[in-house]
């Protein structure tokens, strides 16, 4: 069975858990991907381009969207548009905290396909209900 892709809002993440410093962490989009293909998901993980700037490990990040695992959007656009744009061509599940107020009206699948999440300590947390396993 091929496997259904979940689309991660890969800035949110990196927030979600800061550096000692205050920065965003990739280590915590590389454990939302772990945790989603472990679950038997195909993640695909879209930043704004403005991550790259203040992230903990800008060489790690660069090297993970020239290899494809990270998506950028394109500089000077909304990420979350590119988000649930996909998301909604895909029919896939969109894994944010955000609330996408901005999108509400156009995407009225959010409230029913958007799986919130918690990084405690390193540690992905989905919000169980609304993330089955496959």
């Amino acid at each position: 069975m091929a496997k259904k892709y979940v689309i991660v809002d890969g800035a949110n993440v990196a927030h979600e858990e800061t550096s000692a410093k205050g920065d965003p962490k990739v280590s915590n989009i590389m454990s939302m991907r772990q945790a989603l293909m472990d679950r038997g998901y195909s993640p695909l993980i879209i930043v704004d381009a403005t991550l790259r700037h203040e992230i903990d490990d800008p060489e790690q990040l660069e090297n993970l969207m020239d290899s494809g695992i990270i998506r950028q959007a394109p500089a000077g656009t909304d990420a979350d548009y590119f988000i649930l744009q996909t998301a909604d061509r895909q029919e896939a599940l969109v894994v944010s905290n955000d609330s996408f107020k901005r999108y509400r009206d156009q995407y009225s699948w959010l409230d029913d396909r958007k799986v919130p999440f918690m990084v405690i300590n390193g540690q992905i947390e989905l919000h169980v209900p609304d993330l089955p396993d496959e």
